[in-house]
């Protein structure tokens, strides 16, 4: 079992909300970047505490080798993000979306650290689960260069349903809030500043 979701930092931390950011681009610059920091400036500034996994620098493989059927030693970083999201009540992931999805490195993560035994327990004899980290919430804030609305109707938003429901739900985190900031493509400064102080607002409301 996980340990138990409890409300507040550590002593030496502070009293306001355990908040884990996990920005979940292979790229070392860009607007995901811009957009956390505008959400970690907001969520500190109300006294919450708030840690950052950047996946573009750690070392892991992203390859889940014989799926569950064998064991797979996970890497120090590896061993390290589950103790952080143990550590969390609230989880945040900035991504962009890539050929509909998330990017192949936030995907790795999630097959080799969201394992039978931490995230998930299946029951014996039976096709229902436990959800393991139940009781955390998540925010999503994702960029696309695809009009929202387009990649809603058109697409059927595929990214947006695996994350809520097929990794986050499955396990037991709840999502409240999915926020997006698209098109950034042809997306002008004035647009982009918008889009930052909005990210922190969401910070503020953490």
């Amino acid at each position: 079992m996980v340990d138990e979701v409890k409300s507040g930092a550590t002593p030496l931390e502070g009293d306001g909300k355990r908040i884990l950011m996990i920005l979940g681009t292979p790229k070392s610059d860009s607007f995901c970047h811009a957009l956390a920091e505008a959400y970690c400036q907001g969520a500190r500034g109300e006294g919450h505490v708030v840690r950052q996994l950047k996946l573009g620098e750690i070392h892991f493989d992203p390859i889940l080798r014989d799926g569950f059927s064998q064991g797979q030693a996970l890497e120090p970083a590896l061993l390290e993000a589950q103790r952080q999201i143990h550590w969390a009540e609230h989880l945040v992931f900035v991504y962009p979306v890539w050929w509909g999805g998330v990017p192949a490195l936030l995907k790795g993560f999630f097959d080799r650290v969201f394992l039978p035994g931490f995230a998930f327990k299946y029951r014996n004899r039976s096709q229902l689960w436990d959800k393991l980290l139940s009781g955390r919430t998540a925010d999503l804030l994702v960029t696309l260069d695809t009009p929202p609305w387009y990649f809603r109707w058109i697409y059927g938003a595929p990214a947006h349903r695996q994350m809520t429901r097929t990794i986050l739900g499955f396990s037991g985190i709840k999502t409240r809030r999915l926020a997006e900031f698209a098109p950034v493509r042809p997306s002008t400064e004035e647009q982009r500043q918008g889009w930052l102080r909005r990210a922190e607002r969401l910070g503020v409301r953490a």
